[in-house]
């Protein structure tokens, strides 16, 4: 009897928690949406429009200026530009407003569940209140800072390795007589990838709504995956609601990704030099499409649609880090392929208990012990001199502040100290600075970590395979935390050793490349600007207490700092 009053208590809690977080929400939401919403749309929507000349700029010296294209395919993508950038404005502002919609109006909803599973946590009613409102509004005002970095400081990075890095002879071309069918396919492209994509999406959206029911009602019954604990189950029973606004959020991705697919059809003429199987690429997406949907969704094998062979032969993929005894590559060979870029569909496999889900290394968690490596590491250098806070000024004042000794210099350093501890203690995968080893098990599932996790597992099995001494592993550290500079690089002695053997000390060499290359491609990141500036402003700070009074900064000028 008592145990069956228990469980009458334990539901009355979960109706009486899940009513009061949906009342709360939605009145949180009717509040503080329209100000977030607002803020962030008419942030992003501002950044877009000031910005849009400049980029027009931008990529046209960078097109004229480099030398990987010649004559011929530099007019096809200057002509191409005008519409490109239409559609750029185009979608850039309706994400942006739908973006703004629904992070203004569901994070105050979904914070005020997230209150309600802090279990014996004595102020949960003031975070089932406060939870949601203002930090829903600083994070509209963070999201528009940092797409303000992608449109003002990655995107010149990426046209930069464009018009720069062509250091090798290697120039693509195309012939004039392929231009008209690079552009009739993109544009078929469009036209045929748009509307079938839609329908299919469409036409697949009621199985896709009523089966993700069906699993999430199952769980709720047998007390499985999100419902396994009581805590979780408002949580849960948000989802079950807001299912169908993720049915639908599901045909607007399948409906944005249709276009990227389309304009594909271009490469693949450029490609093939083939007009003929940059049709078929564009009838087979279509099938590839339908098949996609059919596995995610559990329903029959392939599909009944044509799908004709647009390659000449399979492409062989080779992974950019290349390691004899490493085979892995292999279940992650989407990642690196030249093919059309992948779908978006929520996975309706049987769900994992919460438990399950709390093992699983979240991504703000990596980006946060990677910013305090790069201020341990820092401090370190610090104390030894081999970083002076000249530097951190020459980091804050330089006009491409990545190209300066602690811009790119000391978190390819800290990366590559992450590596070679990892490498050091055994692990299986990349241990953090607290302990945590983020594995292919426990790593976050998240679509931009896909390019990075397996190239660093095979560059730090590369490390392991190399067997460096104390030697040659202060040879390393000097050339990743210097680069070419050859006066600073013989001023730092860290009893770094130069390998004899030509081979060898290239090996290392091109770790050093490779680690450097990396930490350049996370830097334009758009959360990686602004959470490097406070490792900046930290450092500061450490230097100033270091220095005393006659330090160089003042704390208001530490406050105020940006980095260019």
């Amino acid at each position: 009897m008592s145990n069956s009053m228990t469980d009458f208590l334990n539901v009355l809690y979960v109706v009486f928690s899940f009513c009061s977080a949906l009342s709360l929400g939605a009145l949180k939401g009717i509040f503080v949406g329209p100000i977030a919403s607002s803020l962030l749309i008419l942030g992003n929507v501002g950044v877009i429009l000031a910005l849009l000349p400049a980029q027009v700029t931008w990529t046209v010296y960078a097109l004229v200026k480099t030398k990987r294209f010649d004559a011929t395919l530099k007019f096809a993508f200057l002509f191409a530009l005008p519409p490109l950038f239409g559609l750029w404005l185009i979608l850039s502002i309706a994400g942006s407003v739908l973006v703004g919609m629904g992070y203004g109006f569901f994070t105050p909803w979904v914070s005020t569940f997230e209150a309600f599973r802090q279990v014996g946590e004595s102020k949960k009613f003031l975070h089932c209140i406060v939870d949601g409102t203002w930090g829903t509004i600083k994070g509209s005002c963070t999201v528009v800072r940092d797409f303000g970095d992608i449109c003002y400081h990655s995107y010149p990075q990426y046209l930069k390795e464009l018009h720069e890095g062509s250091g090798s002879d290697e120039t693509h071309s195309i012939r004039l007589i392929e231009v008209p069918g690079c552009l009739a396919v993109g544009l078929m492209g469009l036209i045929v990838e748009i509307p079938l994509y839609t329908a299919i999406a469409i036409i697949k959206s009621p199985y896709m709504l009523f089966k993700g029911w069906h699993r999430l009602l199952h769980d709720l019954v047998s007390r499985e995956g999100p419902f396994l604990e009581t805590a979780c189950v408002p949580v849960a029973g948000l989802v079950i609601l807001l299912w169908p606004l993720i049915v639908i959020g599901s045909i607007l991705l399948a409906i944005f990704s249709s276009i990227f697919v389309g304009l594909y059809g271009s490469v693949i003429v450029y490609q093939e030099r083939s007009f003929r199987r940059g049709v078929a690429y564009v009838i087979a997406m279509v099938s590839e499409f339908d098949e996609y949907t059919n596995d995610w969704l559990y329903l029959r094998e392939g599909s009944i649609l044509p799908k004709p062979r647009y390659r000449k032969k399979k492409a062989s993929h080779s992974a950019e880090f290349p390691v004899g005894a490493s085979n892995a590559a292999g279940s992650n060979a989407g990642c690196l392929s030249s093919e059309a870029p992948a779908l978006l569909v929520p996975s309706l496999a049987p769900s994992r208990s919460i438990r399950e889900a709390i093992q699983e290394v979240k991504m703000v968690h990596i980006w946060e012990d990677m910013m305090k490596g790069c201020e341990m590491r820092g401090k370190v250098l610090l104390d030894a001199n081999v970083i002076t806070p000249g530097d951190l000024n020459e980091c804050t004042k330089a006009k491409d502040s990545q190209e300066t000794i602690v811009g790119l210099g000391l978190p390819s350093y800290a990366f590559l100290h992450c590596l070679l501890h990892s490498v050091k203690v055994g692990s299986s995968g990349l241990l953090l600075t607290d302990g945590v080893d983020v594995t292919q098990q426990n790593r976050p599932r998240e679509r931009v970590l896909d390019f990075f996790f397996q190239p660093v597992m095979v560059l730090k099995e590369q490390i392991r395979v190399l067997r460096l001494v104390e030697g040659e592993v202060g040879f390393l550290e000097k050339i990743t935390l210097f680069g070419c500079n050859a006066e600073r690089f013989e001023a730092w002695d860290n009893g770094s050793l130069v390998p004899q053997d030509a081979l060898r000390a290239a090996q290392i060499q091109a770790i050093s490349r490779r680690v450097t290359g990396m930490t350049r491609s996370i830097s334009k990141f758009p959360t990686y600007r602004r959470r490097f500036r406070d490792v900046i402003k930290a450092l500061i700070i450490y230097s100033l207490e270091r220095g005393g009074s006659s330090a160089s900064y003042s704390s208001r000028r530490v406050a105020s700092m940006e980095l260019p």
